[in-house]
């Protein structure tokens, strides 16, 4: 396949995912083709949010799965590529340790970045082909560690901000007192004057609840289809949302606090529907790479 071959690790709090990409020109538009995404279930927020280390076990864990994405990204040819780390190493006490660590052994290289450049990157998708300038929306990326919210209105940005709110902090009861009214206010202040806005959602678990919907590429999901999908979900346990639903381990629990997250944000702002275009960090850094603006 002809074309440049690009990689990008997102170390999450919840997951680290390695894509390689493909990117050449095809009738002379830029044409992205994924070649590779190889997840691996490092949940280093269980440990940051609550000890504010990386323990040991995960601390291996990243060395082994680093040397290993290394591996692949040289038998696919990778002529460049980023590595980012999102809330929980930037929380950790040692997680400039293991960085250092990792750069040692691997040879990989990790830049921490904060939750308004991890929103530029993924806005630097085709997220910004989806917005039209007529109309207003909310953007809500869920992570393991933090929520990045935005609006847009008339084609242009009326306010971004990062929220320590995030699936694995709610999960181990870690949430900061008064986040959740912090939110509210926030987007209710930003939204008051606009009198129609859609929602529009990233992250895993929401590309997740979009696939389990059935509906095609570009379709919308309705606030009250999450709302029947959230309860449709609590209806099962944990175990019997692996067994019976098919669901990660890593993606059973966490799936629940996000939805509740997205829906909280789309009743606050107005929003009836929300868009989820297939999008992530990972592609984010893709297209930065390739346009050299990171």
């Amino acid at each position: 396949m002809s074309g440049k071959k690009y990689g990008a690790i997102d170390i999450g709090s919840n997951a680290v995912r390695l894509m390689v990409s493909n990117v050449s020109k095809v009738n002379g538009k830029t044409s992205l083709k994924r070649l590779a995404l190889v997840r691996v279930p490092i949940r280093l927020g269980d440990d940051v949010f609550t000890e504010g280390i990386i323990s040991k076990k995960n601390y291996n864990r990243m060395i082994d799965a680093m040397i290993a994405y290394k591996h692949l990204m040289k038998v696919h040819d990778v002529l460049e590529y980023r590595a980012m780390a999102t809330s929980a190493m930037r929380n950790a006490e040692n997680g400039n340790e293991l960085i250092a660590e990792i750069r040692k052994i691997s040879g990989i290289n990790i830049e921490i970045i904060n939750g308004k450049k991890e929103a530029a990157i993924i806005f630097s998708t085709k997220l910004s082909d989806l917005i039209k300038k007529d109309r207003s929306y909310i953007y809500v990326d869920v992570g393991g560690g933090s929520t990045e919210i935005t609006i847009f209105s008339l084609g242009k940005i009326i306010g971004s901000k990062s929220f320590r709110l995030g699936t694995v902090r709610i999960l181990n009861n870690k949430i900061e007192e008064g986040v959740w009214s912090e939110i509210e206010n926030w987007i209710k202040n930003k939204t008051k004057n606009i009198d129609k806005i859609e929602a529009i959602g990233s992250g895993g678990n929401i590309n997740k609840i979009f696939k389990m919907s059935g509906k095609a590429e570009g379709d919308t999901l309705s606030y009250s289809f999450l709302f029947a999908k959230l309860n449709f979900l609590k209806s099962y346990t944990f175990e019997e949302r692996v067994e019976e639903l098919r669901l990660n381990e890593d993606r059973a629990d966490v799936i629940i606090p996000a939805t509740e997250i997205y829906m909280s944000a789309m009743q606050w702002s107005g929003a009836k529907k929300m868009h989820v275009p297939k999008i992530g960090l990972v592609d984010g850094i893709i297209r930065g790479i390739h346009k050299g603006t990171i």
